[in-house]
């Protein structure tokens, strides 16, 4: 089974050490599953952000990404993130890689749109996925672990992407036998306070719906966006899960929400 799977920032455990996830991880590459885990950072680079005291603006709710942000950005999901990830996992015995939306072109994106007639700065929306250095890494029996920082069409400019964005259109373009997204809630909620409006499963369609009406509440968004992305693309099916012990097995075995197409 080939399974991309996005770890949010959020959702990581305060040491990969002790992290179930990444033990779950392991035992199923053991078994013969291939993993691309894309992750997240984003409380990583907020707390470093602040710690260099660089000064943050937002249009219209959205970051700007300065050159001093775009630096940080980079040094914690590419080099911090990205390789106590890799390290975490080769002590599992598993073969990871670690590499960025940049490498081999993997994530190419152009500048977002202007957002109320201002630039986002280094802020990016994708325009295509290369996935060679994936199929390349994955048929060599390694395990990729991506960082979701793009490049520019002409690989001059790095450009900071939505991890989620990313990962959707990383599990569609690879044709994904499963993108599972783990998070900090168990499933879905219809409404985000409200434990009893958990959703088991959904069609591609109805998800749009209640996309398009506002059901889901703030970082659910892109997360089913994405979901419904890499179906679009290619995947098999979409999981929003939580994380804990045997996360992902228990994900593909049914927990969580599942979406599909049909």
């Amino acid at each position: 089974m080939l399974i991309v799977l996005k770890y949010g920032g959020n959702a990581m455990a305060p040491a990969f050490a002790a992290d179930p996830l990444l033990d779950d991880v392991a035992a199923r590459v053991r078994e013969g599953d291939r993993i691309v885990l894309l992750h997240g950072g984003g409380p990583q680079i907020d707390a470093e952000v602040a710690a260099r005291n660089i000064p943050q603006r937002r249009i219209g709710g959205l970051r700007v990404t300065d050159l001093a942000t775009l630096a940080v950005t980079e040094s914690v999901l590419c080099g911090t993130v990205n390789k106590a990830l890799v390290r975490a996992l080769l002590r599992r015995g598993v073969d990871a890689v670690g590499l960025s939306g940049q490498d081999g072109r993997l994530i190419v994106a152009r500048s977002a749109t202007p957002v109320k007639g201002e630039s986002l700065g280094f802020v990016g929306e994708i325009e295509q996925i290369h996935p060679l250095v994936l199929h390349r890494l994955l048929a060599a029996g390694m395990t990729p672990v991506v960082a979701p920082l793009a490049v520019s069409g002409d690989a001059a400019t790095p450009l900071n992407v939505n991890a989620d964005t990313a990962a959707g259109a990383i599990a569609g373009a690879l044709g994904a036998d499963a993108y599972v997204v783990v998070t900090n809630v168990e499933r879905v909620r219809r409404v985000l306070a409200d434990p009893e409006s958990e959703i088991e499963r959904l069609g591609a369609d109805e998800a749009a719906r209640l996309l398009e009406g506002g059901a889901f509440d703030g970082g659910m968004r892109p997360k089913i966006a994405s979901a419904l992305d890499a179906l679009h693309r290619g995947a098999r099916r979409a999981i929003v899960c939580g994380s804990g012990p045997a996360a992902l097995t228990r994900a593909l075995s049914g927990s969580g929400t599942t979406i599909c197409s049909a």
